[in-house]
This record gives structure tokens, sequence and C-alpha cells, in this order.
């Protein structure tokens, strides 16, 4: 075997976050990917997954973006239990593939990748479903998800008022200590979910993903004109708070069937649109500005792929990460 194929690029978590990949350019890269998988020209089969423990998940997500250039898959896990142990949520490994001739090139952390691709897919959903001149923000739940969706909704909207809201306080208060010093606005923690949701332009819950949640959102919370996005599938919302949605999207609809199938999603109504056929046109996104709308993003193996050949090819130029042989 020729040696050089045989060679992979380990990247750390470290240095992920070393080749400090902009936001913007995540934002841009999906929305490149979602323009492709409205028009059909990408692989992604619904993510299969081992569950050990209750509400925890280790998925395998393969995906493949011929425009891109993009083939690998991600092993990620979701261990709600691990906050109280001082672990992090989510953790999991990412690998790219050569398209042309399957041999791995490239192995890297999917924590940071997955923080960030989340709040970039919110981002971009809302760059078609929210009123462009949104600048108030509700986060529900102020960990990690909480912190890269209002960074990525920060590089689409003038951001002027955020409420955030955290079954702990002290973790609300951190994240607006954190927060702060990346994006000025006004911020004001607050003592219940509903003033995270009433009165906001955008409201995201981030919480962890539960199969059998006790929702706290009510119909009527949801100001008309507003956007939500609910990062943790339906955990925060009530049926009728769902159903009350004009619009309602996800990123990929087959998958929400397939968990569907699996016992979630059970009080939420079947969407309007994918996010891919709303980016490429052939559904509309708002269409005038009393609209209640929602992207229930589940997060895909797309997004990584459109993410991590970005890593890869700055951490190249940069001389960042570990050459490994196979």
């Amino acid at each position: 075997m020729n040696m050089e194929l045989s060679k992979v690029l380990y990247l750390s978590r470290k240095d992920v976050e070393a080749v400090k990949l902009p936001m913007k350019e995540i934002i841009n890269s999906l929305e490149s990917m979602f323009k492709e998988k409205g028009e059909g020209r990408v692989e992604m089969p619904p993510k299969p997954g081992i569950h050990t423990q209750k509400d925890a998940f280790i998925h395998a997500m393969p995906a493949y973006i011929p425009a891109m250039n993009s083939a690998g898959i991600k092993w990620i896990s979701g261990y709600p239990g691990n906050q109280k142990k001082g672990l992090p949520y989510i953790t999991g490994l990412l690998i790219l593939n050569d398209p042309e001739t399957g041999i791995p090139i490239a192995i890297m952390d999917a924590t940071w990748i997955t923080a960030k691709r989340t709040g970039a897919a919110t981002a971009l959903a809302a760059k078609y479903l929210a009123r462009k001149e949104s600048s108030t923000v509700g986060i529900l739940a102020c960990g990690v998800q909480g912190r890269s969706n209002l960074e990525a909704l920060s590089c689409e909207f003038d951001i002027t008022k955020v409420k955030a809201y955290d079954i702990y306080p002290d973790a609300a208060e951190k994240f607006i200590n954190d927060m702060q010093k990346i994006i000025p606005a006004e911020y004001e923690i607050v003592q219940t979910p509903k003033e995270a949701v009433v009165g906001l332009d955008i409201v995201v819950t981030s919480g962890p993903i539960l199969k059998n949640p006790t929702p706290v959102i009510e119909a009527g919370w949801l100001s008309e004109g507003a956007f939500a996005s609910p990062v943790d599938f339906d955990s925060f919302w009530q049926g009728d708070a769902l159903r009350e949605v004009d619009k309602l999207a996800t990123d990929d609809i087959s998958q929400m069937d397939y968990y569907r199938k699996s016992g979630y999603f059970s009080e939420t109504p079947q969407p309007y649109a994918d996010l891919g056929e709303i980016v490429c046109g052939k559904k509309p996104g708002r269409e005038n500005g009393s609209e209640r709308t929602m992207s229930i993003n589940l997060g895909l193996a797309l997004d990584d792929m459109a993410t991590a050949p970005l890593i890869y090819k700055k951490a190249k130029e940069m001389g960042i990460g570990t050459e490994l042989y196979l």
C-alpha cells in the first residue's frame, strides 16, 4: 500500500478549536449543503443508534455530499447524567473519508463541531423563517447549545436583548457572563420558562433530548411573528403550543418519521417542509410578519460533513494535528 494513502490526520478537541473556524463560514457551508439536499443531491440514511441508559444515546451518522467532496461518519453520544459527573453531555468522534478511494483521511473530535453546526442550523433556519428585524432572543437551558445557538443567531441578526432561563440559576449567570464578552446586548436572567418565551422574536430551547418529557411551554406563549428552534426535539413544548405554530419545518422529514416510530414526537404535527426545500426555494419560508414559525432541527450527519472538511483543510494549511498510520 502507498504509505501516503495510509496516513490519517488526527485532530483532538484542542486541535479542532485551534483552527478557529468562524461561525459565519459554518452557516454559509450549511446553506450550500441544504441547497444540495433540497435538490436531492446528497446521501444520508436515518441515523441508527444504541441506548445504554434511559434518555442516553450513541448514534452512527454517515453522510455524503458530492458537491463538497465530503464523505464520512460521526459516532456521537448524548448522556444527560454526565452533567452531574462534571462530564460533557455530548461527546464523539468524526471520520472523514476520501470519496474516491474510501480511505480515511481524518479522525477528529466531534464535540466542538456538533455544538457549532447545531447553532449554525438554527441560524440558517431563522434566516428563512424569522422576521429579518428580529432582535430579541429567549434561551431556555444555558449550556453548550444555548451558547452556540446565540452566537450563530448573532451572525444573522442584530441582537439587542437576551432573556436566559435555566433550572440552575448559576448556569444562567455563567452563560450571561460568558456571552456578554462575545455579543454586546442587554441580558436578563428570568425565573420562569414563560418569561423566556413571551414577547420575544426568537426562542431557543436547548435542554437534553427526552423521550417522555414533561413540557412546560404552553399555547399562547410564543408571540405572533416569532420563530422558535427546539434543539431538544419537543422536550420543552406542549402539543397545543406546537399545534398553534403556522409553519413547522424540520431539517429532515424522513428522520423525524423515523423518530416518531421510535416513540418521539407523539404530540408534534407533521412538518410542512424540509429545511432543504425551503433553502432551495421549493417551498416558502416566512410569508408575512404575523406567522408563528418553528424549525425542529434533529441534527444531521450532513451538517457535520459540511463542517468537517473546512476544519480539515484549515488544519492542514496551519500544520495542526497529528499524522498517524492506519
